[in-house]
């Protein structure tokens, strides 16, 4: 927006209700506003569109840098497809995403080609995620060769291999498939190929879901980890309070396609405003059940 169009009129409210001002606007890495995708119904004979589908419906949040967002709820509320449209791996019907400045939604493909350097993703399922055809080396590497950031063979194993060994895994695993490893392992292969290409942002969507509560702690401590070391930022979506209250600097609380809640971990955890974060909340499993209600007033350690 250039500065005569901000003297000429104040925005609109609905697009400044999140954003930082002054000297923390800088601090922003990621930035979405009314971000929208709706799926047209069809019907009759002729397949009209008869309806459509608001699979997310005016979703707003900021991610700062080096944050940890905690993207919230149930299975079918929105919060994958956000991740996904934030990435442009589906389209958006409407809204902005702006990534460092740039805008995502309608950057070129030689723009957005760029962009895959900086943003990056951890799915659900390490096990569809990579192709079962591929050497792990192969599977890891291939980021790097597309993007041209390596010039030998050598220099490229030798990423693939620092890679594979900062996520925990012995360099032989290069040389294997990906169905010669447990699931925590092959989440682990997901990370190291996430970071090949040293992104400022990584999208995690339930990347521990799929996995046995042991080897979950372990996933989520080896991103919080990488983290640290390298100034990630991370929104984290998950379906599991339990995971988000671990993980978060801030949570947003996703239902229906919307956002009904908004905040730091210890504003939603002590003191949560809306009746479906209560009940996200009240479902967390306790040690002992009489503690459960402690859920709602509680505050993080």
């Amino acid at each position: 927006m250039s500065q005569s169009s901000v003297v000429q009129g104040a925005p609109s409210p609905k697009t400044t209700a999140n954003r930082p001002t002054g000297e923390d606007e800088h601090l922003s890495l990621l930035r979405v506003e009314l971000l929208r995708v709706h799926y047209p119904i069809r019907g009759g004979i002729f397949q009209r569109v008869v309806g459509e589908v608001k699979a997310v419906d005016g979703v707003s949040f900021e991610v700062a840098r080096g944050e940890t967002l905690g993207l919230v709820g149930e299975s079918g509320c929105g919060k994958t497809t956000v991740g996904r449209a934030i990435l442009r791996l589906i389209p958006a019907t409407g809204g902005s995403v702006k990534f460092d400045g740039v805008d995502v939604l309608n950057a070129s493909p030689r723009d957005l080609r760029l962009l895959r350097h900086r943003m990056q993703i951890v799915f659900q399922d390490p096990g569809s995620s990579l192709n079962p055809r591929l050497r792990i080396a192969t599977a890891i590497g291939e980021p790097l060769v597309v993007h041209g950031l390596v010039k030998s063979r050598d220099q490229l194993r030798a990423k693939v291999e620092e890679l594979l060994l900062r996520c925990g895994m012995p360099k032989t695993a290069a040389d294997r498939y990906p169905h010669e490893f447990s699931g925590g392992q092959r989440q682990r292969i997901g990370i190291a190929r996430a970071l090949a290409l040293t992104p400022k942002l990584i999208v995690c969507d339930e990347p521990t879901s799929a996995l046995d509560v042991s080897i979950q702690a372990q996933i989520i401590n080896l991103l919080m980890d990488l983290q640290s070391e390298f100034g990630l930022s991370l929104l984290f979506i998950s379906h599991d309070m339990a995971v988000i209250q671990h993980v978060s600097n801030r949570i947003a609380v996703m239902n229906a396609g919307k956002i009904v809640e908004m905040g730091s971990r210890d504003a939603i955890l002590g003191s949560p405003a809306h009746e479906y974060t209560r009940k996200l909340l009240s479902a967390v499993p306790k040690a002992n059940p009489a503690l459960r209600s402690e859920n709602l007033t509680s505050k993080p350690q």
